[in-house]
């Protein structure tokens, strides 16, 4: 009888490093399973700041306003893949500003809302214009004066800014009309109210992912329709099924992050969720999946921009704690992870 315990006490030491290894098989995977690779690229030339605003027209990127850790922007820059340098433009007319929102419509910009220098919230509306260079005060944002608001612009040339905060979280959608320069009221999102999302267009559909409701990340990504003006909640972004392909999904979830689209996916990178978040998905609207790839390489950051030029993806900008960024990374989502490119 003892030796058959002994045996048998030998047996489960034997196995157990494999029982372990099977199960950590199942739950994770190594970074280095992980596909993609973040070079470092063209650096910004103003001033290193996060929480600024950022419009694309046609191949060209404009990015102003923002903050460092101690003061507030209102210059503007401008950047194109065919000439790899900044070039500065027209200093914002609405004065300095940070956690407002841009978006673009033909050619014009338009940037509005945030904390102004007195940090007060502001619902005003600037236009830039590119043939002139210049800055032109529009009507009001339909809404309440407020920061930490999405805007997108739909397949229909309809622009939006969404959700925020004005001493409470918001929810409400309200649609610009660029040409009687009016605000209309839509529908607002299915789920809870918050602050600092995330957006990405792909073909025609808006998604809106996670953000901020009283500290909270929310576990949720949103889908809006605009010819029916219906926003529909897609399947949640933590490990809800008994699938496995969810399994890792718990950090998809955060605010204050970036996201692009190149070939039709869309990527969530930075921001972060009780701590900085640097884990970067890749997401496949038919499917409504998410692939994982390499990690950001950069310093960890929130409240950086995220854009895309020539289908190709770049982070700019953000911070760690109060310290600022003036680098700039881009995605390559199918090649394999290169640490000679981070230099």
């Amino acid at each position: 009888m003892k030796n058959v315990l002994v045996y048998s006490l030998a047996l489960v030491i034997a196995t157990a490093p494999l029982l372990i290894n099977t199960a950590c098989n199942k739950s994770s995977s190594s970074s280095s399973d992980l596909v993609g690779n973040w070079a470092i690229s063209d650096y910004f030339d103003g001033p290193a700041r996060s929480e600024a605003v950022l419009f694309k027209i046609a191949d060209t990127v404009f990015v102003g306003t923002g903050l460092s850790d101690n003061k507030r922007f209102a210059d503007f820059w401008k950047y194109s893949l065919d000439k790899r340098y900044w070039t500065k433009i027209k200093d914002f007319s609405g004065g300095v500003r940070s956690s407002g929102v841009a978006f673009a419509l033909g050619k014009k910009g338009y940037v509005g809302t945030g904390y102004d220098t007195q940090v007060n919230y502001t619902n005003d509306m600037w236009e830039y214009s590119v043939d002139s260079n210049g800055w032109a005060k529009k009507n009001n944002f339909g809404g309440t004066p407020r920061v930490d608001a999405v805007a997108f612009v739909d397949a229909n040339g309809k622009a939006y800014i969404a959700t925020g905060y004005d001493d409470s979280y918001l929810k409400d959608v309200w649609q610009y009309n660029q040409a009687n320069d009016s605000w209309t009221q839509k529908a607002g999102i299915a789920g809870s109210k918050r602050k600092e999302a995330t957006t990405f267009t792909i073909d025609g559909k808006v998604y809106l992912i996670s953000g901020n409701n009283n500290g909270t990340a929310l576990n949720d990504i949103q889908v809006y329709e605009p010819n029916g003006d219906t926003w529909t909640t897609l399947r949640k972004l933590t490990n809800t099924s008994d699938e496995s392909y969810d399994d890792k999904y718990t950090s998809i979830i955060r605010y204050n992050a970036v996201a692009f689209v190149m070939g039709g996916k869309g990527y969530l990178a930075t921001g972060e969720n009780g701590s900085l978040n640097s884990h970067t998905w890749e997401y496949d609207a038919a499917a409504d999946t998410w692939t994982e790839k390499t990690a950001f390489s950069g310093t960890a950051r929130t409240g950086a921009l995220g854009f895309t030029l020539a289908d190709r993806g770049f982070v700019l900008a953000g911070r760690s704690g109060t310290a600022p960024f003036d680098n700039m990374y881009e995605l390559q989502p199918n090649i394999e992870d290169n640490d000679q490119d981070n230099q």
